[in-house]
């Protein structure tokens, strides 16, 4: 197998998006289908075949980044030279296996959940024109590059979660996550404008060259360093989804649910997660910033799993899972195991993938019902959806030997290592595992067991274009994690650096024999016990009780409605930040501005403009007689302005006005 060139990744998606875009309404529906399916598959292959060629199968120097540059340059002038870049390295080669092979999944998937949507065409060339945009950030080898892919995603993400743009609600969070995401892109912007005045480049080899090894540059450490490592966290924080900027992600639910499958699991909200690890040689040196990254994502991991604990639509709670799980992979940059950030940035787009997918083929075959209250008995009707949907909820809650388990505990084993206050986030990533165990056993319990909670609902299993994907991610939820840390972390190394904890340290003696274990067994076991110990209080709730969960509401109203109500976050942002916008915008920029400066500048020269020509128009009579007397008064005016002598009529006035105050 050939090694193809790396700009061919890009162009497969991008030549769907165009045939598909501008012919799609007049293309027959197996030929959009066929153009749609092909783009993806042909770029995955494409990925194919570069990673045969980096592992050497082909004449390819193994585990040797591949660097492919535009001929002509992009940006040259004396202070500022970038090219268009694409870099192949171990960390873009991971990516792009989840990104194209994930994608592929969801796009076979699409065809089956939006078969009979009347904007067919136009949401395959949105899915591939989004596929582009994420291949081109991933290949970016400078922050440029980078730049534009980031937002090419969220111009496409835009397009995709506003697909139904006839509703309002679907309309309103296009917008939002469009508007939320500029937020964290102008912090991206600050950096890049701050790489460029310190470093005079923004290719990301150069800066680590000039950044240097951690303590042979002293100078580089923290100071602008930091500042940069922010505004690069402000920008991963909008992408991803994490604590203060979260708020269009669950939103972003009004999509079709293909969509949420890609937006949350292996593409989009992964971008910052990515980004993070590709500046990694910038965290480092900051320890403050790395600091923040890891307090950030334990305290979205945490925030966001106790909402999902009350949330009823099947996708806002696998929403707020999203973001739990994308807090845990930023805890995991933050004590810089950026290897197991990454590692659980695949699995869970193993498993995130199917449970939306999941989720979706339990909505088609509930007619479009979404509200958990209104499932329940679908294990019988809905067999193999059921059987996926259980290797999701197993693998997520990170139960042994799925591939949730493996990537959670290198996290939580590397934030425990992590000196005093890893013990402290250990502590948050332990109770977030507790309540992900129970809210998805929870939604387990309420969508498939006990009885039907709605006669109207006639359920039947979703075609074999749907379930074929399902079936292909529940294995890969299975597997995924079977590579291990150790062979997953040594092969990233070379692009994220060997910062994964080692596997020695503490071991305990097991009473009564001579086997000891060692520190990260111990804490494989308490991880494992505790995600059960979360799923065994969700079938005391849910199964043995069920009347529970409505006992424990009314018991505690004001926690109960404080969660059910996502922490009236958003009613917050409206009053402290959107109302005073808007009105700023209606008053002073409407009324003021617009009415009062730009409107009232408008109105004088109008009626300026009105009077001269109402005077203008008196002198238009067409009597002849009057345009001779004007022309002979006119003369006069010119013949008495040339004969008088003005300067000494003039001078003469004020001894005349002296003559008449005498008199």
């Amino acid at each position: 197998m050939n090694v193809v060139p790396l700009w061919i990744i890009p162009i497969f998606p991008f030549a769907g998006f165009l045939i598909n875009g501008i012919l799609g309404g007049r293309l027959p529906k197996w030929l959009v289908t066929t153009v749609a399916l092909l783009a993806p598959l042909a770029a995955c292959l494409a990925v194919i075949s570069n990673t045969f060629g980096f592992f050497g199968v082909v004449p390819v120097p193994s585990f040797a980044p591949r660097v492919e540059t535009c001929p002509l340059p992009w940006i040259n002038v004396p202070a500022l030279h970038v090219d268009f870049s694409f870099v192949l390295d171990q960390l873009s080669l991971v990516m792009l296996l989840v990104v194209t092979g994930v994608g592929f999944l969801i796009h076979v998937y699409s065809v089956g959940y939006m078969s009979d949507d009347e904007g067919y065409a136009r949401y395959f060339s949105y899915l591939n024109l989004f596929l582009f945009f994420m291949t081109v950030l991933v290949l970016a080898g400078n922050a440029l590059v980078m730049f534009v892919g980031w937002e090419g995603v969220g111009l496409a993400s835009y397009l995709l979660i506003g697909f139904y743009f006839q509703k309002k609600s679907a309309a309103d969070a296009g917008k939002k996550a469009f508007i939320v995401n500029r937020i964290g892109d102008f912090g991206f912007l600050i950096a890049m404008f701050l790489l460029v005045a310190n470093f005079g480049t923004l290719t990301f080899t150069e800066i680590a060259a000039k950044l240097g090894p951690i303590g042979i540059a002293p100078g580089w450490t923290g100071g602008v360093v930091t500042v940069i490592g922010l505004c690069l966290l402000l920008g991963a924080a909008g992408k991803s989804a994490q604590l203060p900027l979260y708020i269009w992600l669950p939103d972003a639910m009004e999509g079709p649910t293909p969509v949420s499958a890609l937006i949350h699991a292996a593409t989009m909200v992964t971008a910052g997660v990515y980004m993070v690890a590709r500046t990694h040689v910038i965290f480092d040196h900051s320890p403050f910033a790395l600091g923040v990254v890891a307090t950030v994502g334990a305290a979205t991991a945490l925030f966001a799993a106790t909402i999902a604990l009350v949330q009823n639509d099947i996708k806002r709670v696998l929403a707020y899972s999203t973001i739990s799980q994308l807090g845990y992979m930023f805890l995991g940059c933050g004590v810089a195991a950026y290897s197991a950030a990454i590692f659980h940035l695949m699995t869970h787009a193993f498993f995130k993938a199917l449970l939306f997918l999941a989720a979706g083929s339990v909505i088609h075959g509930l007619g479009g019902e979404q509200d958990l209250r209104k499932m329940g008995g679908l294990w019988r009707k809905l067999p193999v959806t059921f059987a996926v949907t259980t290797v999701g909820v197993l693998a997520i809650a990170g139960i042994y030997p799925f591939a949730g388990f493996f990537s959670k505990d290198a996290i939580l084993y590397a934030v425990f290592e992590h000196g005093i206050n890893g013990k402290i986030l250990y502590s948050v990533g332990l109770l977030t595992a507790l309540l992900t165990a129970f809210y998805m056993a929870r939604l387990w319990y309420m969508a498939f067991m006990g009885k039907s909670r709605s006669e109207e609902v006639h359920a039947h299993e979703s075609p074999v274009s749907m379930l074929g994907p399902l079936v292909i991610l529940a294995l890969l939820s299975i597997c995924g994690g079977w590579i291990g840390i150790e062979r997953f972390g040594a092969f990233l190394a070379p692009s994220v650096g060997a910062r994964v904890a080692e596997t020695g340290g503490w071991r305990f003696l097991i009473p009564g024999t001579q086997y000891a274990l060692s520190l990260e067994t111990v804490l494989s076991i308490i991880a494992v016990l505790v995600a059960l110990e979360g799923w065994k209080i969700a079938d005391k709730f849910y199964r043995s009780k069920p009347s529970r969960p409505a006992q424990w509401a009314a018991a505690m109203p004001s926690g109960y409605k404080l969660l059910a109500n996502k922490y009236f976050v958003d009613e917050f942002y409206g009053a402290t930040v959107v109302k005073p916008l808007l009105g700023f915008s209606n008053y002073i920029l409407g009324w003021v501005a617009e009415v009062g400066i730009v409107g009232g500048a408008a109105w004088l020269i109008g009626g300026v403009a009105t009077f001269a020509g109402a005077i203008l128009q008196r002198w238009q009579s067409g009597n002849l007689r009057s345009y001779a007397a004007w022309l002979a008064a006119g003369a006069a005016a010119v013949l008495l302005f040339l004969l008088v002598p003005w300067p000494t009529v003039l001078a003469s006035l004020p001894a005349i006005h002296l003559g008449l105050a005498g008199h």
